[in-house]
């Protein structure tokens, strides 16, 4: 199958595409027992947590409130008893980390601050009408499900439709572009 025979003719495998390293191993299905490991731990994740009641925030924060409680009682115990401490590592951030960071941060913000302005101003009508259309499609789907199921949704899609398409690439991509008139809605 040729270049020009592919879908957005592109010449990359969907594993390059993906970064060819470990996460497009788990994404494509290569390694089985991760990516089977991730999906098991998910759903336990979401089944928990819409039988519970608890909300991430909610679980997070209980979570932390016990952490600190037995490190209190163990600290304060410890005094009384002349043992050590509970060994707790040294938590630092470097000047020179929290820089790069914020320079990170800035340059991206700053690039969808111009972005929006371009939007704004109507200087890109085209990518208006994207935004816009995105919007509204996450507007409608919000108001069918909570976050956490449409993450769960979201995270079942990303480990399944690259590995059905690699899988059948070679079909999809000849009814796709017989599809759509010789390809040229795939330019």
């Amino acid at each position: 199958m040729g270049s020009s025979d592919r879908l957005f003719n592109r010449e990359r495998t969907i594993h390059d595409i993906l970064g060819a390293g470990l996460v497009a191993d788990v994404i494509l299905w290569r390694r089985k027992n991760v990516t089977v490991g991730i999906l098991l731990v998910t759903l336990a994740a979401w089944v928990v947590f819409e039988r519970s009641g608890y909300t991430l925030l909610s679980l997070v924060s209980s979570v932390f409130l016990l952490l600190l409680a037995i490190l209190f009682l163990w600290a304060k115990s410890a005094a009384i008893l002349n043992r050590p401490a509970p060994p707790l590592p040294e938590l630092h951030l470097s000047e020179e980390k929290v820089n790069e960071v914020a320079a990170m941060i800035r340059t991206h913000v700053n690039t969808f601050l111009s972005v929006s302005q371009d939007i704004a101003l109507g200087k890109d009508s085209r990518l208006f009408f994207k935004v816009a259309a995105y919007l509204w499609l996450i507007s409608l789907v919000g108001g069918f499900t909570d976050f956490l199921t449409l993450g769960y949704i979201g995270l079942v899609m990303v480990l399944t439709v690259p590995a059905l398409y690699e899988r059948y690439e070679d079909h999809i991509d000849k009814y796709c572009i017989m599809g759509g008139d010789e390809g040229d809605w795939l330019l």
